[in-house]
């Protein structure tokens, strides 16, 4: 799994991609969103986390096909007023949508996924075959 380092330099680009999306019809900028995530590994788990503060986890689905996580549900706001005067409207609301390829061999049917003061945290095992494995030398002596 590869990061990507974080760089002053192309700051500017989120105000860029903020701009492009102010150009898109308001229905479809107001619909859809991509929560972000963080993925990690320890031992024994691939762990993928993900912000959804405000969404029911009953309206999230979580499924794994050939080591791809997908993660989708829909969060909406149950009373919204249009005669609101907004200066910014960042919130997000509406379906979402995510794949998330893993990256080793797990084990999708015994992955666990709990939420936390919004933050959901999906546990999944890795494969046995993709776990490291020590191999002892074994010195063979001539008689």
């Amino acid at each position: 799994m590869a990061l990507i380092k974080w760089s002053p330099f192309f700051e500017g680009m989120d105000d860029l991609d903020r701009s492009f999306s102010d150009l898109m019809p308001m229905a479809t900028k107001q619909n859809n969103f991509t929560p972000a995530v963080d993925m990690y590994e320890d031992k024994d788990n691939v762990i993928v986390e993900t912000q959804l503060a405000g969404i029911d986890p009953e309206k999230v689905n979580i499924s794994i096909e050939n080591d791809v996580l997908c993660i989708q549900g829909e969060g909406e706001k149950t009373s919204e007023v249009d005669d609101k005067n907004y200066y910014r409207k960042e919130i997000r609301r509406g379906s979402f949508y995510r794949n998330i390829p893993l990256p080793t061999q797990v084990e999708g049917d015994k992955a666990e996924a709990v939420t936390e003061e919004g933050v959901l945290k999906i546990t999944i095992p890795k494969a046995p075959q993709s776990k490291p494995k020590a191999i002892k030398i074994k010195n063979k002596k001539k008689s």
